[in-house]
């Protein structure tokens, strides 16, 4: 994820939660973690880095960052699947669909009727699993799907300012499920310029329960993805390509669990 989503009021909490976790498992199988923070660089130096496998999170589709190293003979393991990969790079299922089917399925019990999907414009799996789950959801229900894709460059403020445009548009929406947490803060800039009262008038759901969700005003309903498992399972999975002893295709992450907050907690 780009500087603009991970860093900032999230303190790179979605990957600093990762890194802690991986870096303690690696240390037990005696590798050291460097860690690899985002930049607001449009490349990483990761061709200087003296490395003997990887871990990315969150992978693009056709990721430069995946290919260098994969050039280089470096065996990666992925945080969630690289969209459309052909070369069956191992990852950790992040259950992108089932976290989906959890945050619509609680603002459904909520009673809102026009639900709108806030994601990131960039092409990764659990974008594109987010929007199909989404558009079944709509479906069954009659209601309109409403999808806004926002550059994740863009950070808080294009969250905010596409929410804005949506809201705009159709006043009649009264929840959003927004999967990347600065857009739910952004969100929550807008409906306050709006006069949008949260959760009276307009509920929010995200997928990280990070810095963002437990200390924005109000806190955010969340996930809790387990990450610490997550981590560990990612180790374990490039541990047994650096020692030849598996060829698991991946490792499916804990069931995602909803932690209920103030935004969505009529």
């Amino acid at each position: 994820m780009p500087f603009a989503v991970s860093a900032g009021p999230s303190r790179l909490g979605f990957l600093m939660e990762i890194a802690a976790v991986a870096a303690g498992a690696a240390l037990e199988n005696g590798l050291a973690l460097v860690l690899v923070p985002p930049s607001e660089a449009r490349r990483l130096p990761i061709e200087h880095l003296d490395i003997n496998g990887a871990i990315v999170v969150e992978p693009l589709e056709n990721d430069a960052e995946v290919s260098q190293l994969r050039q280089r003979g470096i065996p990666v393991v992925t945080i969630g699947r690289q969209l459309n990969d052909k070369d069956d790079i191992p990852f950790v299922d992040l259950r992108s669909a089932e976290t989906t089917r959890l945050m619509l399925a609680h603002l459904g019990e909520r009673s809102s009727r026009d639900i709108a999907l806030v994601i990131g414009k960039q092409k990764r799996n659990s974008y594109q699993e987010a929007e199909r789950e989404y558009e079944a959801f709509a479906a069954a229900r009659g209601m309109a799907p409403r999808i806004v894709r926002v550059d994740e460059s863009l950070g808080e403020a294009g969250g905010a300012d596409a929410c804005a445009r949506l809201l705009t548009k159709h006043p009649r929406i009264d929840a959003l499920c927004v999967p990347v947490d600065a857009f739910a803060s952004g969100a929550i800039r807008t409906a306050a310029d709006l006069d949008l009262r949260i959760p009276r008038d307009l509920m929010l759901v995200t997928r990280h329960d990070g810095h963002r969700a437990r200390e924005s005003t109000p806190k955010l309903t969340a996930i809790n993805l387990h990450l610490d498992r997550i981590a560990a399972a990612a180790v374990e999975l490039l541990l047994e390509r650096l020692n030849g002893q598996s060829h698991r295709r991946f490792i499916q992450a804990p069931p995602p669990e909803l932690i209920v907050r103030e935004s969505s907690d009529r």
